[in-house]
């Protein structure tokens, strides 16, 4: 960056600027370089996380011939500093300029700012190891009432009172509103958890080794995010006998199951709440005196009181009520407890930006003492390191709290990708960004999603094209992380926003391009221990392919995905070897004088193993 006669570089994705990249353990040394073409007077700002900010000037390290630039340098201790460190420069050359992070804060290359200027992130952790049966492997996503009715002969598992239930499995589902606009009738097409069992081999065809279901307690809705009872399995799903039936058979075939905690709230109608008497307990809109009335906070009782966001059939609780905790993390028989010794492997968090840190450190603690391999995933929507919410900074990624985060900035910039809304240089240093701000080991550990229960169908936001959703899905196997297929994604499902993102699976009718190819990428995943656990590093030379290699040992795989509309012939420099595409299985490069040339139709993927 220029400013008169004076240049400043500091690049945080370049090991020559901070040493070493990214996210580090607590107690790491983190060497900090910056260059100016003139010699001058270099200065530090680091900001702590509790945002208290020293200026420390920096050791002259001299002149380098090499790249004509006067050097800077400075070592972080970060002995006792868990949390994040900020930071950034100014340099006095016959007056001050501020140099900082880049202005949309990706890092990599800075900025000159002439105000407040932007800072670099460190992340520093307490090391943490996350279990190999997930971080290792592929999640699949079910939403029970929509997989698959187990019952012989197909008749819905004890219905509820004011129900409507589907005619066909295959209708498109909708919601029955009164004229207020609320929900008057409950819809449900009959899943339950029988079906799950009953379609466990289907469910490892695709290579998962995860199990996430959507919530199964007990509720009134379809979608059971308004908790009834959690020491209760909805009756029309099964019951605990089922779901330890279940749990048993699926570790049989290598498959664990993770359930969605909802603890930011309840139902109104609820064992705990009890608003219109369904339950025979005395709930806390019932009575002041119900032991369940200081989970929740009332502003004028019993008719106002807090609720999520505002869904008066959500009220809120407060989590870190002692009764609250106890219930659900510390006693013997507490929630978490009693489904992880069912057979239950892991949670995850609804909403855990409404979670207080505390909170979800008990759980956590709890988890673990429970089940040593459990694991622990959190709700997140954006970059999970410097997460802000209700004006407090969340710790979730210092290793006391969350194993796995929901990827969402991932989701986003593949879209994008594959739309063409950026390039591939843009969407390597919004990746590059996430890679620098995680701990590695939950980096590896994220759940990587293209579609849920909260978003459109990824077929129908790539317009049915299935090129596009070839691509999309191959980025998705292929990267760092732990891939997520919401179920009926590899059947070719379409639906836009909730609820026809929630549509029943179509068995029988599924769209056999589609899942044969999720089965091949799904194989070559699970087979490739580059693609599970190996290092990534991006070889960037063309705004429209994007190509990067995995690399574990000797192991080495080199994605590459044509995102134009044109055919493109590519070359790899300096490789030695032969290669073969796992995608196309016989289609076979040797490198030519250490030159490898690939030619890429117009949205074609190649996935090359070195042979």
């Amino acid at each position: 960056m220029e400013l008169g006669e004076i240049q400043i570089i500091h690049n945080s994705h370049d090991t020559e600027f901070r040493n070493p990249f990214g996210a580090v353990t607590v107690g790491t040394t983190v060497t900090l370089r910056l260059w100016t073409n003139k010699r001058c007077s270099a200065y530090i700002n680091l900001i702590n996380f509790y945002n208290n900010q020293r200026e420390i000037q920096m050791r002259e390290v001299g002149w380098r011939d090499d790249i004509n630039k006067w050097v800077y340098e400075i070592n972080i201790d970060t002995t006792n500093s868990i949390g994040l460190i900020y930071y950034y420069f100014r340099v006095n050359y016959y007056g001050n300029v501020i140099y900082g992070n880049n202005i949309e804060s990706l890092g990599g290359v800075g900025q000159v700012y002439y105000n407040e200027p932007i800072s670099y992130q460190i992340t520093i952790y307490q090391n943490q190891d996350v279990p190999e049966w997930y971080k290792e492997g592929i999640i699949y996503q079910i939403f029970v009432d929509r997989f698959f009715n187990g019952n012989d002969d197909g008749k819905v598992l004890n219905p509820k009172r004011n129900t409507f239930i589907y005619g066909n499995w295959s209708d498109n589902p909708m919601y029955i509103k009164d004229s207020s606009g609320n929900i008057a009738r409950w819809d449900f097409y009959g899943g339950n958890l029988l079906g799950v069992k009953k379609k466990l081999k289907y469910i490892k065809s695709l290579g998962v080794s995860t199990i996430y279901f959507n919530p199964i307690f007990e509720s009134p809705s379809c979608h059971k995010y308004d908790t009834g009872d959690y020491k209760k399995i909805d009756t029309m799903f099964g019951d605990e006998k089922i779901f330890s039936e279940l749990c048993e058979e699926a570790e049989k075939l290598g498959i664990r199951i993770i359930l969605d905690g909802v603890f930011s709230h309840t139902g109104a109608d609820s064992i705990y709440f009890n608003k219109f008497g369904n339950y025979d307990s005395l709930g806390a809109y019932q009575s002041l005196q119900s032991p369940y009335y200081s989970w929740y906070r009332f502003n004028d009782y019993p008719n106002v009181f807090e609720s999520w966001w505002g869904f008066y059939n959500m009220p809120n609780v407060d989590e870190l009520n002692p009764s609250y905790l106890d219930y659900i993390i510390r006693d013997k028989d507490s929630v978490i407890e009693k489904w992880l010794k069912l057979g239950a492997s892991g949670w995850r968090l609804d909403v855990a930006d409404e979670l207080p840190d505390e909170f979800i450190k008990l759980l956590k603690q709890k988890l673990k003492a429970v089940k040593k391999e459990g694991v622990l995933v959190g709700e997140v929507w954006e970059d999970a390191s410097n997460k802000v919410s209700y004006n407090r900074k969340r710790e979730y990624l210092f290793g006391r709290e969350l194993d796995s985060v929901t990827n969402y900035p991932l989701r986003q910039i593949i879209l994008d990708l594959v739309h063409n809304r950026i390039d591939t240089k843009y969407f390597v240093k919004k990746y590059m960004s996430l890679e620098e701000n995680y701990p590695k080991e939950i980096f590896y550990s994220t759940m990587n999603i293209l579609g849920n229960h909260d978003t459109e169908r990824i077929l129908t936001l790539l317009n049915n094209n299935i090129k596009l959703l070839i691509m999309a899905v191959t980025i998705q196997m292929t990267l760092p992380g732990v891939p997520l297929i919401y179920y009926g994604d590899e059947a070719g499902l379409t639906g836009g926003k909730d609820p026809d993102n929630r549509k029943a699976y179509p068995w029988g009718k599924e769209n056999k391009d589609i899942l044969d190819f999720y089965k091949k990428i799904t194989k070559i995943r699970c087979s490739e221990n580059a693609l599970k656990v190996g290092e990534i590093e991006f070889i960037d030379k063309n705004n429209s392919i994007l190509c990067y290699e995995r690399k574990k040992d000797k192991e080495k795989i080199i994605v590459v995905v044509n995102i134009g509309e044109k055919e493109e012939i590519y070359s790899l420099n300096k490789i030695k070897g032969k290669f073969i595409d796992l995608l196309s299985e016989n289609e076979c490069y040797e490198d030519d004088n250490e030159i490898l040339e690939i030619r890429l139709k117009s949205h074609e993927c190649k996935v090359l193993k070195l042979v």
